[in-house]
């Protein structure tokens, strides 16, 4: 996710300071409000390339993991996006904000997010969308090395669904928010304004920024058996282990409780 000449952390978290960041944001957060009323489970991750803007704060879920390559206030987990420490099946909503759009194998970025889902677990893909007057001025922008965008690699919908559909996952739907970057001031700024709230009310494909809710269906990537013996003893188990069950017993004949062979208490 590091740049040769850039820190994308740092960078993008000044372009989300901006009015036009700042829009982009309020818009993302009350869209994936609406979708995390209806996620439920012990554990949510959100994993991504700020860490300063999580997503998670109305989720009903209370654990509540925030990832990044380096540490920042909200941190709790140091992690790579296509490494990450956690059992496989453990998670059960993740956040990939901007995730794919800086990463250097966002394939891999997207195997190893659905490694960690639990099956029915809902995933929230926050990315740029290429074909969208935002993306068109990223790829200009993306000519100078020295540029944010020079290592944006987008990923649009049509192909973020294909993988998804490929890793066994069902896409639910797909929103678009701020069709048009905001600019001017007085007037202009609030037109601007307007027509991108008719445009999410409307749901039009050329939003600066798409969120794709998907869910897992089946398990469709299996690593080998000794590969992950070697993995379990460094990943974090997050699945809640429910309390053991009472040991079966019959009294003998002197009344002291004797245990039914083959029955004993297993921990």
């Amino acid at each position: 996710m590091m740049g040769n000449n850039i820190d994308i952390l740092t960078e993008l978290e000044s372009w989300y300071a901006r009015d036009n960041g700042q829009q982009l944001l309020s818009s993302t957060r009350q869209a994936v409000d609406t979708i995390l009323d209806t996620a439920f489970g012990y554990h949510l991750l959100q994993t991504g390339s700020t860490r300063c803007h999580p997503l998670f704060v109305s989720s009903p879920i209370n654990h509540r993991i925030y990832a990044a390559e380096q540490a920042g206030e909200q941190i709790n987990l140091l992690a790579r996006a296509d490494e990450l420490p956690l059992e496989s099946d453990s998670v059960d909503a993740v956040i990939a904000h901007h995730t794919l759009d800086f990463a250097d194998d966002p394939h891999q970025v997207l195997r190893e997010i659905q490694r960690v889902l639990t099956p029915q677990g809902q995933l929230l893909v926050i990315g740029f969308n290429p074909y969208s007057l935002q993306g068109i001025n990223s790829q200009l922008r993306g000519i100078s090395r020295n540029s944010l965008w020079h290592w944006h690699t987008p990923v649009s919908e049509n192909r973020l669904t294909d993988w998804l559909h490929l890793l066994g996952c069902e896409v639910q739907d797909c929103i678009y928010l701020a069709g048009v970057p905001l600019f001017g001031r007085g007037a202009i700024r609030r037109c601007v304004i307007r027509v991108n709230a008719w445009g999410n009310r409307h749901n039009l494909p050329i939003g600066s920024v798409y969120i794709l809710h998907a869910v897992k269906q089946v398990s469709a990537i299996r690593r080998p058996h000794r590969q992950w013996r070697w993995r379990r003893e460094r990943l974090i188990g997050l699945v809640p282990k429910p309390a053991p069950s009472p040991t079966p017993y019959r009294p003998g004949r002197s009344g002291v409780v004797q245990q039914i062979p083959g029955r004993e208490d297993r921990f």
